[in-house]
């Protein structure tokens, strides 16, 4: 009918040692794992976008904002202050550009350029935009400034992400 396959006492130790420390294994490992994967299973906190003002106190010449976004990195949070300078166009349309010049990473003012008043100035190497963030050919920068995503809702003008400007260069 069946052979009876009997096992020693030395293998009944190993299997019993064996299972033991695996179930102690899985004990220390599991806490691990879940502390080492939490961040990535959170979700992000809601309110993507930050209120900078009204969209009355904006107009044709740029204004400089500065506004603090919360950052999550893994377990680090913390709170960095960002820049922005934002216009509006006569057809009530905002724009609001990062001051953070596209050659080098420097920071860009309005009306500060040598001969410029009109223009974005990098006093690093001399780069030089237009009021709609294009950067002008013949200077260092080889990409119009990044902008970032504005919505306007009850009221208040919100600042989102920054996205690249879609703005080709132009001759200065």
């Amino acid at each position: 009918m069946g052979d009876k396959r009997e096992i020693s006492r030395r293998t009944f130790l190993n299997y019993a040692l064996m299972g033991t420390g695996g179930f102690l294994a899985a004990g220390m490992i599991t806490p691990m794992i879940r502390f080492a994967v939490d961040p990535l299973l959170q979700g992000h906190a809601g309110g993507d976008k930050v209120a900078v003002g009204s969209p009355d106190e904006f107009s044709a010449v740029p204004k400089r904002v500065e506004f603090k976004v919360h950052t999550k990195d893994g377990w680090y949070e913390s709170e960095s202050t960002l820049t922005a300078w934002v216009t509006k166009n006569e057809k009530g349309e905002i724009l609001a550009l990062s001051p953070i010049c596209k050659h080098l990473g420097c920071t860009v003012s309005w009306g500060t350029g040598p001969g410029q008043p009109n223009e974005y100035f990098c006093p690093c190497h001399m780069g030089r935009y237009t009021i709609n963030g294009e950067h002008i050919l013949g200077t260092p920068p080889t990409a119009s400034l990044d902008e970032y995503e504005t919505e306007v809702k009850d009221g208040k003008l919100y600042l989102g992400k920054v996205k690249a400007n879609p703005r080709p260069g132009v001759t200065g």
